[in-house]
């Protein structure tokens, strides 16, 4: 289910793309930094494939994260993906599979690097009357005592020993123009090759497309981006109470989760391809797996064991693989990964919204961030600011935002609450038995946190 209340019992109880990806620094998730649970499942062995309604050690946070990554590895070995030629205003965010190499030298002739005039020879010079500006044509060779007004970026003449700034000169009664500060020899002309020459490497694979990578890019000379595909997503609304608009009533909720998690899986790199709500109907769920030709599968609620929790007997059905059932986390504990074929994965998140999103950080963005070839985010600490009630066995996530060197947790950060993680900046890594004021704690960054709104939801 995928709204507050629901399901409330389970919670309660709390070169190709795999080249491309190979040439992506090795950094592994943020690791972490609370003591395991005695006996509640080992570091880097993947969770066995245990029925729904049996009792089991759920996996370990850290190790669920590994997992994630681990699948995702073997995904990309076995779905062979092309890297795929993207337009400029589309690649933002993608991951490059082709090293950037200079198409031109940078700049490509000399320019002037300030408004003022171009100048040959010493001084006092004759100004000519026509001034030269970016985008013509290349002007005619100055002479000794020489000048001409130029407009910053526009093509140096021939024979100019040095460009003077519009603030630095002064012309007398005859027109002559006379400097009033010393000019060295090739001062603020841009030589040609400065940044760079045809030919030079300026990004290696595995470089993430930002805003400012695409500006040198099309300075380089390019029109295309050879990058890492997205994966492909599918989410599966699940649940019978979810209204789709209007206030809830007689029993129905508003679905949290259908407006939140296509732009947040964008935000990890995906392109979500399709949002379908499935209700509580064990046969459409089927037929909408099986038919989904997605990298990732993305459900909400349902991995319970109740009378109307159909995942994992959807699962059984299909003979899918489970790598992760239940993770020993608060909220979040009954999320799951399952491998549904050698390169086609599913993610089951719980119907809590927090509890979702604990899933998505979790599972799904070890595992979308692997398939896009993104480099993983350097783990780092900061103090709490003030103490966090831990599980006693459990990790915990809580929403904090970040404040003078700290961060400070916030309220509303039940299972069944956005409130909290809607003014966030990061989720603490809070670890079993809580966290005293002043401890430092594991962050994970939200997407618009650590990048900006229109950066990463794109």
């Amino acid at each position: 289910m995928t709204s507050p209340g629901t399901r409330a019992d389970a919670e309660a109880e709390d070169l190709d793309v795999e080249e491309a990806l190979a040439l992506v620094k090795e950094n592994p998730g943020p690791a972490h930094r609370g003591p395991a649970h005695p006996g509640r499942g080992g570091h880097g062995t993947p969770a066995p494939h245990h029925p729904a309604d049996s009792h089991h050690s759920a996996t370990p946070w850290p190790e669920a994260r590994a997992t994630a990554e681990r699948a995702a590895r073997a995904a990309a070995r076995a779905a062979r993906r092309t890297p795929v030629a993207v337009p400029l205003d589309a690649a933002l965010g993608l991951t490059l599979a082709a090293p950037l190499a200079a198409l031109t030298d940078l700049p490509s002739f000399d320019t002037s690097a300030m408004d003022g005039w171009a100048l040959a020879g010493p001084g006092p010079w004759e100004v000519r009357d026509e001034g030269v500006l970016a985008g013509h044509a290349e002007p005619a060779p100055l002479t000794d005592g020489e000048a001409v007004r130029i407009a910053t970026g526009a093509r140096i003449p021939a024979d100019t020993t040095a460009v003077l700034r519009t603030e630095h000169g002064r012309t007398d009664e005859r027109g002559r123009l006379h400097p009033t500060r010393e000019v060295g020899h090739g001062q603020d002309i841009r030589p040609r090759g400065q940044e760079c020459r045809s030919g030079d490497q300026l990004l290696p694979v595995g470089t993430l497309a930002t805003p400012a990578v695409l500006g040198l890019a099309a300075a380089a000379g390019y029109d295309t981006l050879t990058a890492v595909p997205r994966p492909r997503v599918d989410v599966l609304v699940l649940g019978d109470e979810l209204l789709t608009e209007g206030l809830p009533h007689d029993g129905l909720i508003r679905d949290a989760l259908g407006p939140m998690l296509p732009p947040w899986l964008r935000a990890l790199g995906a392109e979500v391809r399709a949002v379908r709500r499935i209700g509580d109907d064990a046969k459409a769920l089927h037929r909408a797996v099986t038919a989904s030709g997605a990298d990732l599968i993305v459900t909400t609620g349902g991995t319970a064991a109740g009378p109307v929790d159909h995942v994992h007997p959807t699962l059984r059905r299909i003979g899918a693989e489970l790598l992760v059932d239940g993770v020993e986390v608060r909220p979040g504990h009954p999320m799951l990964l399952a491998r549904l074929k050698d390169d086609q994965h599913l993610v089951g998140l719980p119907g809590n919204p927090l509890a979702a999103v604990s899933g998505l950080l979790t599972l799904a963005e070890p595992l979308l961030r692997t398939l896009a070839a993104r480099p993983a985010p350097e783990p780092y600490t900061l103090p709490l600011r003030d103490a966090v009630h831990g599980h006693p066995y459990d990790t915990r996530l809580v929403p904090v935002v970040l404040r003078d060197e700290g961060a400070v947790p916030l309220h509303y950060n039940g299972p069944a609450m956005l409130r909290g993680v809607a003014a966030a900046d990061a989720l603490a890594v809070v670890p079993p038995g809580g966290a005293r004021s002043g401890q430092e704690a594991e962050l994970l960054d939200l997407p618009w946190a650590a990048g900006g709104i229109g950066v990463c939801f794109t």
